[in-house]
């Protein structure tokens, strides 16, 4: 059974608090939103292994915070989409705006569109797969998980990373202070394959180049004081 939630009919502030008193009900409780009409902050803060599809487009912070849920978005969404997820799975069938999945801990963000700039900046465990392109700066400051990229990236990709990992399988336009390309090695072609399956993502990991930090500005060094 699914149950609906019309914006046109209740709130937003309702809508949220439906969905987030959820935590202990049955995994899989289905939710459906229609009439988003680029609402902000939708879907947030959720702590259950619900199901939740919004039927059209979101305003920024889409599925904020997210533990556990499984969160569908049918549209595009704006700036900050899944930011400091924890858990679950947010797929964006549309396009995201700038900083998708910032300093995302966990979980899995997918958008089947493109991202703009900022995508995954200060990442810090999640796994983020976006089937088109990004934009500039994205991955700054990057601390760990995955980035992976069908299409292309642009300016400064990387730039001042730590150990998270980038998998682009089109061309960067340059990369950011740090980053360097580093040999695909048959783990990572492994862990690139898991997660394109994860995402329902049919791709060659062969095709992909991987970028990570070089390791020179982890310690301050007087011949790199320019790059920090």
């Amino acid at each position: 059974m699914t149950t609906m939630l019309d914006l046109n009919e209740t709130p937003l502030r309702d809508v949220n608090a439906a969905l987030q008193a959820t935590a202990g009900m049955q995994p899989n409780t289905a939710f459906e939103i229609v009439n988003p009409r680029g609402s902000h902050a939708l879907a947030v803060g959720l702590n259950a292994p619900i199901s939740v599809r919004i039927k059209g487009s979101t305003g920024y912070y889409c599925a904020g915070m997210n533990q556990h849920a499984n969160v569908i978005v049918q549209g595009s969404v704006g700036p900050g989409v899944a930011e400091n997820m924890m858990s679950g799975t947010v797929v964006v069938e549309g396009d995201a705006s700038q900083y998708a999945g910032a300093t995302g801990h966990g979980g899995l963000l997918v958008v089947r569109g493109n991202a703009s700039s900022r995508c995954g900046i200060s990442m810090k465990g999640i796994d983020i797969v976006v089937q088109g392109s990004i934009g500039h700066m994205s991955a700054f400051m990057a601390q760990k998980g995955n980035l992976v990229v069908l299409g292309d990236a642009g300016d400064a990709l990387g730039d001042s990373l730590y150990e998270a990992r980038l998998f682009v399988r089109g061309s960067v336009a340059s990369l950011g202070t740090d980053c360097v390309e580093k040999e695909m090695l048959p783990e990572h072609v492994d862990l690139l394959r898991d997660l394109l399956a994860r995402a329902e993502v049919e791709a060659d990991p062969s095709e992909f180049r991987r970028y990570g930090s070089a390791r020179t500005l982890y310690n301050f060094h007087i011949d790199n004081a320019q790059a920090y």
